[in-house]
């Protein structure tokens, strides 16, 4: 059998249907069914067709034979592809938050004033539902835009839906009721459905399991920086007071900023090890080498239905779609400076405490969902009077973050199957939209 890190709970495969579907993605002369925890009532797998191979199989044949890569020639590989890849991350995760909490830079109490209120004539509950609007188009969107990043290539994918968020967001301004802008925000929410998914399954392309979850938190961060810097770049670009009303400079400007973003992801962001230009032939060799560790295969374009069945089988999957609908609760619901600095060192530190101790992963998990129930329960308990207790308790929310982001390491490291693999991030992000639907409900206009 081979050898599979396992994090607790969540093993390596989790049993990838071993006695019924087996796995045929091949890489590097494995297959998928091979870091499967076997089974002796496992059938024998079958000749393996051109639709069952990994897209990036044929470079790995061509260099069939030579020598492995020594550590220090695949640690120079790992900073090529980590000056390439992460940069984009980082840029595109951190626009696409502000671009999504736009509305939340003009509204209330500075809606009135700059003008968005009596632009659009928006009433009662029509904020919070402006916020919910959108993850009803990103749940819509989770299953196709899975779909379609099977088929396609995933570096021009992410780059066209980057340019896609920049164009509807500069067009805010030409809303002028609740329906023009509710239209607006569900199909910013429709594009921006791959963004999550797609990063997720750049991880395991690129990154062994051990360096994922330190890259993981390292563009997911962007969360905590969007939430300290965002309402403060909201603030001083509405106060352009020349030429149109100022709520509409926010969308323009972060529009703006997107669609450059995705233009450039377009051209840098690679969509496999085996056509990146950045690397030389020897080069690409050893980054299909090595995340063949991973014994999951680095990407298959075609649709595997059994892995379906297998993803809606597994009790695991609902563990993580329940986990991802509570902690987006609050996540919907919870903006502030401080509270963007904790979310920003929790997500870090718990990159770096899984990246140093491998198989902690699913501790830290439970250690920050705990805490985020202890604020959530302090909230709820402590007198009105208790200022700065239901603030530290407000604070302490912030640590869902870390275990939602948690979550998005076990698919990308733990999940064999690309079909599957895909099926349950698309899975994971419905619950995230059920949550973020649920919180902005939770304010009234009272």
């Amino acid at each position: 059998m081979a050898n599979i890190p396992q994090d607790h709970a969540f093993a390596a495969v989790t049993n990838d249907a071993v006695s019924s579907n087996q796995i045929n993605e091949k890489v590097a002369g494995k297959t998928d069914a091979a870091m499967a925890l076997s089974s002796p009532d496992s059938p024998e797998l079958s000749s393996t067709g051109s639709s069952d191979l990994d897209d990036n199989y044929n470079l790995y044949k061509q260099h069939e034979g030579e020598a492995p890569a020594d550590a220090t020639e695949a640690k120079k590989v790992l900073r090529k592809i980590d000056w390439r890849v992460m940069p984009v991350l980082f840029t595109l995760y951190l626009l696409q938050y502000l671009d999504k909490n736009g509305l939340n830079y003009v509204c209330c109490p500075r809606a009135s004033a700059w003008g968005l209120q009596d632009d659009l004539n928006l009433v009662g509950q029509q904020y919070s539902w402006l916020g919910s609007i959108f993850y009803f188009g990103y749940l819509i969107a989770q299953f196709p835009a899975g779909w379609l990043m099977q088929r396609l290539p995933v570096g021009k994918f992410l780059g066209l839906t980057g340019v896609s968020w920049g164009v509807i967001l500069m067009l805010t301004p030409a809303c002028y009721n609740f329906a023009g802008i509710a239209a607006n925000r569900f199909m910013l929410g429709l594009v921006e459905a791959a963004v999550n998914p797609g990063f997720v399954l750049v991880m395991s392309i690129w990154y062994t399991a051990q360096e994922q979850p330190l890259r993981l938190e390292i563009y997911y961060c962007t969360n905590g920086i969007a939430t300290m810097f965002g309402g403060l770049l909201g603030y001083a670009i509405g106060h352009i007071t020349t030429g149109l009303a100022r709520w509409m400079y926010v969308f323009i400007i972060f529009g703006a900023m997107s669609l450059v973003a995705g233009l450039a992801t377009l051209l840098v962001l690679p969509d496999l090890p085996s056509t990146a230009k950045f690397l030389n032939q020897r080069e690409r060799a050893v980054a299909v080498e090595r995340v063949a560790a991973n014994r999951q295969g680095v990407k298959n374009h075609n649709f595997k239905i059994d892995q379906v069945w297998q993803t809606l089988a597994d009790p695991k999957t609902w563990i993580l779609f329940v986990l991802a609908v509570s902690a987006q609760v609050p996540n919907a619901a919870i903006t502030s400076i401080p509270g963007g600095f904790v979310q920003f060192a929790a997500l870090l530190g718990g990159g770096f405490v899984c990246s140093k101790w491998p198989n902690s992963r699913c501790p830290t998990m439970i250690v920050a969902n705990l805490i985020c129930i202890a604020g959530a329960g302090m909230l709820v308990g402590l007198p009105d009077d208790n200022k700065w207790g239901r603030l530290v308790a407000l604070w302490l929310c912030y640590f869902q973050g870390l275990g939602f982001s948690m979550s998005l390491t076990m698919i990308s490291s733990n999940i064999s199957g690309y079909t599957k693999k895909q099926f349950t991030a698309a899975l994971l992000f419905t619950g995230y939209c059920v949550g973020n639907i649920i919180g902005p409900q939770t304010f009234k206009d009272s």
